[in-house]
């Protein structure tokens, strides 16, 4: 058998990152929650908040150093692995990769430790702006590694000379065709997470009756900003459909499997794409959905991927399931979110313990969505590294073999098989102990602390 040090490579880089993005998901989503909660306890003075924010702290900061040593990998792999894509596009990816380092990481990861450690040592209003000030880190973080990937995606403002990209309009680079909608997508995909995470958290907590009082909050507060999440992102999500069928038709043709340019098309429900004779096999199709959902006019015009050379196609068949199963769980999240907002106004949300049992075993919908969502942008883009202009064939290291990329990855299959487990055993005994009521108190500033009122059945 012959090792191909391209699919390796790829196969590498899929395991490093799938791993990875699975905790700036989490991270960029509770930085803005921890903010959140230091700005209520800085207004009201009440400790309820104080405590529950504490307790995502020291969640974060696992979820954080885990994200962090994942994320080393990634850069070091452009050397290591694709060298030929690092030598032509560095004039371009470098700074804003630099830029994310240098502006967002640093604030984020400076300021965290006045976020950990300097509850006793800071006043009120210096911990909660050290709290702003990581989540303003995350979303830097954010926009930058968004901004790299939107360019890759949607590339512009470039010059092409002997292979190599030359920067003419960084106005034209960082703010990308595709980058608006896919860092608005991807942010609320990361609150969503998050949010499903609180309130799994919580019901956990209900459930065995234990920090009874955080819990209900935690589970009323997220549910109120889920109600609003989660439809604002399939919103954002069509928003970002759209701009796909402009500026990248061939990865849209392959999430939809669709093989004919036509008018008034229909939407495949379910199909199993058969590349090698251009058709799908037990197709499920909704008639004229394909043009009303994609074009927004239902005598709309969809794109085939026959149109298109065989060797410009994606798999399809892994984007037309991936994006299947982000759109399956993204449902499942609205029905989950308008179940509670029915159970509120019942005033039965925190007795309905079937509910609480299903936001449980929820937890991790979020983040199969957030893989989902990457594998079909990523997959969908192929044979590109940078779409339309540089294939992935020749974006890999040239004297790389299939033996040395078989020995790295067998090595992070080991590490990663043992760091994130550890990690979330870590954050599991966190979360078992529940929130204590007996933390530091701070040093001052603020108002002062307000006793805590009971929390009742139906709070909003």
């Amino acid at each position: 058998m012959t090792l191909d040090p391209l699919v390796l490579s790829r196969l590498q880089f899929a395991w490093v990152i799938a791993w990875h993005i699975l905790m700036p998901a989490l991270t960029i989503g509770l930085a803005s929650y921890i903010a959140l909660l230091e700005g209520i306890w800085f207004a009201t003075g009440k400790e309820i908040y104080f405590r529950i924010s504490a307790f995502w702290t020291r969640i974060f900061a696992v979820a954080f150093s885990m994200g962090v040593v994942s994320g080393v990998v990634m850069p070091f792999q452009f050397g290591t692995n694709w060298s030929r894509f690092s030598d032509a596009t560095a004039n371009i990816i470098s700074p804003m990769l630099a830029y994310e380092g240098l502006m967002a990481f640093t604030l984020e990861a400076g300021f965290l430790g006045v976020l950990l450690f300097g509850r006793k040592l800071v006043p009120r209003w210096a911990h909660f702006g050290a709290a702003v000030l990581v989540a303003s880190g995350t979303l830097l973080s954010t926009f930058w590694i968004l901004v790299t990937n939107s360019w890759m995606q949607t590339p512009g403002g470039y010059k092409l000379v002997d292979g190599i990209f030359y920067p003419t309009s960084w106005m034209k680079i960082i703010f990308s065709a595709s980058f608006p909608y896919r860092f608005m997508h991807s942010v609320a995909a990361f609150y969503v997470t998050t949010g499903f995470v609180v309130m799994g958290v919580a019901a956990y907590l209900l459930l065995r009756k234990r920090s009874v009082q955080e819990a209900r909050l935690m589970l009323s507060i997220t549910l109120w900003l889920l109600t609003l999440m989660v439809p604002l992102q399939i919103f954002l999500g069509d928003l970002h459909g759209v701009n796909t069928l402009h500026h990248q038709p061939a990865k849209l043709a392959a999430i939809e499997a669709h093989w004919n340019r036509e008018a008034r098309a229909p939407l495949a429900l379910f199909a199993i794409p058969d590349q090698k004779a251009e058709s799908n096999h037990y197709a499920i199709e909704v008639p004229l959905l394909g043009s009303l959902i994609l074009t927004h006019d239902v005598n709309g015009v969809v794109p085939g991927l026959k149109d298109f050379p065989r060797e410009d196609r994606a798999p399809v068949i892994i984007p037309f399931f991936a994006f299947r199963i982000m759109v399956g769980v993204g449902l499942v999240m609205l029905a989950l979110v308008a179940v509670g907002l029915w159970l509120r106004l019942r005033r039965r949300l925190f007795d309905s313990s079937w509910f609480l049992r299903t936001l449980m075993w929820s937890t991790p919908l979020g983040f199969i969505a957030v893989v989902a969502g990457w594998t079909t942008t990523e997959v969908g883009r192929q044979p590109w590294t940078v779409y339309g202009v540089m294939r992935t064939a020749h974006s890999v290291t040239p004297s790389l073999t299939g033996i040395d990329v078989l020995v790295s990855l067998l090595g992070y299959l080991a590490v990663y098989g043992i760091m994130f487990p550890a990690g979330l055993l870590m954050i599991r005994r966190i979360v078992r102990a529940g929130i204590s009521d007996h933390n530091d108190a701070p040093v001052g500033g603020g108002r002062p602390a307000a006793p805590v009122k009971p929390v009742p059945g139906d709070a909003s």
